[in-house]
């Protein structure tokens, strides 16, 4: 081999590069769409979780929390929550909102019902039964 580094070399690394990485990424996305139904828990999907989920999103819950790592950092990740309180300490954390404790973050109270409560409490179950593969790391979230 010559110590020149030609366009025909250029093009074949670059056009074999590309095949390379296209083979991957289809090979990726079949993985990822052939394994998607040992995660997800669409089987125990329930009015009462859908319920939840709008309480969820009308009350900006993720405005502070994450869920499943996604949302903000400013109160704790709730995708653990329910195995880790249980729903009897989660309503009852929820209406003593806010605490009044000096130099805490508070939340706000949002006067829900008692339906509106076990059905954010179903949405938190039906969070934390979803495979996340570990996550979050440390079991505070």
């Amino acid at each position: 081999m010559s110590g020149t580094f030609t366009k025909a070399m250029a093009r074949n690394i670059f056009y074999g590069g590309t095949v390379f990485f296209f083979l991957l990424l289809v090979a990726l996305t079949v993985d990822t769409t052939t394994n998607l139904h040992k995660s997800d828990n669409s089987a125990n999907l329930t009015p009462q979780v859908m319920a939840g989920k709008h309480v969820w999103e009308t009350r900006n819950c993720i405005g502070c929390h994450t869920l499943l790592g996604e949302g903000a950092y400013f109160a704790p990740e709730l995708g653990n929550v329910y195995p880790r309180r249980g729903p009897e300490f989660i309503k009852a954390w929820i209406q003593s909102q806010p605490t009044g404790a000096p130099g805490r973050r508070q939340m706000p109270q949002f006067h829900l019902t008692d339906q509106e409560l076990d059905d954010l409490v179903a949405f938190l179950k039906y969070s934390s039964e979803i495979n996340t593969q570990k996550w979050p790391p440390n079991i505070e979230g």
